[in-house]
């Protein structure tokens, strides 16, 4: 299926959109690296940005997460590597906010 011809407004507006969403995923994850935000409070929010992210980008965030570790903890959790916020069932939310819980 080929891609929509946009106009250039249309193209300059998504191009915006994607600039504003990647802004906004990366001070998320800024967030929740410094400890500005709990992973438990990043899985409830509700908004695309957060939603389209990947859990394995999100896992590597966590403070001492590196790259091997997200992987092995995505294993060891039954998440698949490319598996999208959005797209976390209930028990695998539950797991790992039992595995990174809120530091209040």
């Amino acid at each position: 299926m080929p891609l929509p011809q946009l106009t250039p407004e249309a193209r300059a507006e998504a191009l915006t959109k994607a600039l504003h969403a990647r802004k906004e995923r990366a001070a998320l994850l800024k967030a929740l690296k410094t400890g500005g935000v709990s992973l438990p409070a990043l899985l409830e929010r509700e908004d695309d940005v957060i939603a389209k992210t990947s859990v394995r980008r999100v896992l590597e965030s966590l403070p001492g997460i590196g790259k091997v570790r997200a992987r092995e903890l995505l294993i060891n959790l039954g998440i698949a590597e490319t598996r999208k916020v959005q797209g976390l069932g209930p028990r695998q939310r539950e797991r790992l906010c039992q595995q990174f819980p809120a530091s209040d």
